[in-house]
């Protein structure tokens, strides 16, 4: 378990920063712990959503940024969906994961590469083609065993296609890839 001494410099900028651009009361999370009960991925994070959130309050922007955690959340709303004070704790991850970005915070090798995998197949499919992301993935890593056994499950499910099947839309989701790079060049 990490200890985070809360005496620490208190970075007010931080705590107004992510609240302008997620656009929430961070104020309003009491701790109830709803948002960790509810994650699929707290097992694997170095710090719960929860304490995410506390460290967030706090003002402490070097651990918040540098925590595992950021990259590992899959944004599925959970915590969101259980907050008793509408708060949009899947936003506050987001956006935290983008200012991780900016200040030059890199996830793990795997991590990264998972989700420039995903995302290269968002921008190619309009949606992610789960048997090419995992096809990558594990051409990219090595990994070739890892999860075999959920794969041996979701293909006789149908959850699992062996061709990629694009969107209604495609080109709309291609546009914010452009201005996404555009932006970044820039």
């Amino acid at each position: 378990m990490t200890t985070v001494l809360l005496n620490k410099s208190y970075d007010a900028d931080f705590v107004g920063q992510v609240e302008k651009e997620s656009e929430q009361n961070l104020s309003l999370c009491y701790q109830c712990g709803n948002c960790t009960a509810g994650c699929p991925y707290s097992s694997f994070y170095d710090y719960p959503v929860s304490q995410i959130v506390r460290l967030t309050q706090t003002g402490q922007r070097e651990t918040v940024l540098s925590s595992r955690a950021l990259w590992l959340c899959a944004s599925c709303e959970s915590c969101t969906t259980r907050c008793p004070n509408n708060i949009d704790v899947a936003r506050v991850m987001d956006v935290l994961r983008h200012m991780a970005r900016r200040a030059g915070h890199k996830p793990e090798p795997e991590i990264k590469i998972f989700w420039d995998t995903f995302l290269n197949s968002v921008e190619k499919h309009g949606r992610v083609f789960e048997m090419g992301l995992m096809a990558k993935y594990i051409v990219k890593t090595g990994r070739v065993m890892t999860d075999a056994d959920l794969g041996m499950d979701l293909l006789p499910k149908g959850k699992l296609s062996f061709r990629a099947h694009d969107i209604v839309g495609k080109q709309n989701v291609a546009d914010i890839f452009k201005r996404f790079n555009k932006e970044r060049e820039s």
